[in-house]
């Protein structure tokens, strides 16, 4: 027999084969080439060399529900599904802060105002899946571009959690001309509290007196959004 001939690579079967089939799906298909479970069944492969991770990846989000709900629990409930350990958490954990860097960036380098639907992105990404209310100040220059993204607090939104005078003093501390006030309601309705609408007139007023215009404030809910000044409340 010639020493040149030799047997045909054998076709990927079984799990490597699966993988394989799947990472060629998700190369060639873009974006909506894999459904949720398939996403997270592939975040899942290099917390198991050679396992079935497509039971686990369907368990998860029966458990929590949809794919960025998964993506946003915390360490010790995804470890209350069986076959969650610490490698499995960190394959979710870095993908979720992949996607939050990424929205981050996004608003950090144009004009807030001017790209709103990627402020409306971050803020979605970082806060519509909190469990506790969260109350932060988006900072904004002379140009509309951010300057600080500020965690005031976590809590109900009202004087006790956010005091006016300090929120504007702080403006004023790192030049900011502009603010954005934003937080979540985990009940995951986002319509206005009276308390909501107190507070931002509050801070508007005082910014008014020093010079620092009170663009908007947002509440995140996990079924969507709403904007204070969109609905003429400020």
């Amino acid at each position: 027999m010639s020493s040149e001939s030799s047997d045909p690579p054998r076709p990927a079967h079984g799990g490597a084969g699966h993988r394989a089939r799947l990472r060629q799906r998700l190369i060639e298909g873009g974006a909506e080439a894999l459904a949720d479970y398939e996403v997270l069944e592939y975040l899942l492969f290099g917390a198991s060399a050679r396992g079935d991770t497509k039971p686990l990846a369907k368990a998860l989000l029966q458990r929590f529900g949809s794919l960025s709900a998964v993506l946003n629990a915390d360490a010790g409930a995804l470890k209350q599904v069986k076959g969650m350990g610490d490698a499995g958490v960190g394959a979710l954990k870095i993908a979720a802060l992949a996607a939050r860097r990424m929205a981050r960036s996004e608003v950090r380098e144009k004009p807030v105002l001017g790209s709103w639907q990627a402020l409306l992105d971050y803020l979605a990404i970082d806060m519509a899946h909190l469990t506790v209310e969260r109350v932060r100040v988006l900072f904004l220059d002379t140009r509309n571009r951010l300057i600080l993204d500020h965690h005031v607090g976590d809590g109900t939104i009202d004087e006790a959690a956010i005091h006016p005078r300090e929120v504007i003093r702080r403006g004023l501390d790192i030049g900011a001309s502009a603010l954005i006030l934003v937080h979540n309601h985990p009940s995951g309705h986002a319509e206005p509290s009276r308390a909501d609408i107190q507070i931002t007139h509050r801070i508007a007023e005082a910014g008014r007196l020093l010079g620092i215009t009170v663009h908007d404030h947002v509440i995140v809910g996990r079924e969507g959004h709403v904007s204070l000044r969109a609905k003429g409340l400020i």
